[in-house]
């Protein structure tokens, strides 16, 4: 199977660009989290590169390497920020793997003893909780 190319009008390209708008939390020279806007759970965020990349069958190893470190990081701050019980990873390559977005982004969803993941329906969730909910990843980090 050979990769199709990077599109660069993805969502998340066009987030980094700063052409669609996002409740950031965390970035550093290599990598950006932000608030999942269609969440599987409170304080569903995403991290994703800033080089580009389709997923993990093309993302540079230096770059995956720095979209790791940051998932550690944010998993440590929403479990701390959300009280939860532990966390769940997700990384979806390709249609067959399930992925819809086509820019590398990594999962990471606060878990808590005895709740499901919601259903992805693709229903937004209302902006403002998710702006609260971001400001309580940011005062962890800060």
């Amino acid at each position: 199977m050979s990769t199709p190319a990077y599109d660069d009008q993805n969502v998340f390209a066009k987030i980094l660009r700063s052409e669609l708008p996002s409740h950031k939390i965390y970035e550093d020279e290599k990598t950006l989290a932000i608030m999942d806007i269609m969440p599987r759970g409170d304080g569903h965020i995403l991290v994703i590169p800033k080089a580009p990349s389709r997923n993990i069958l093309d993302i540079a190893t230096d770059d995956l390497n720095a979209v790791m470190a940051t998932v550690q990081k944010m998993a440590h701050a929403v479990v701390k920020a959300f009280d939860a019980d532990g966390t769940t990873i997700q990384q979806f390559s390709e249609p067959a793997g399930g992925q819809v977005v086509f820019h590398t982004h990594v999962h990471v969803i606060p878990r808590f003893e005895g709740v499901s993941l919601k259903p992805h329906t693709g229903a937004m969730a209302d902006n403002d909780l998710l702006a609260s909910q971001a400001d309580k990843i940011r005062a962890v980090l800060a």
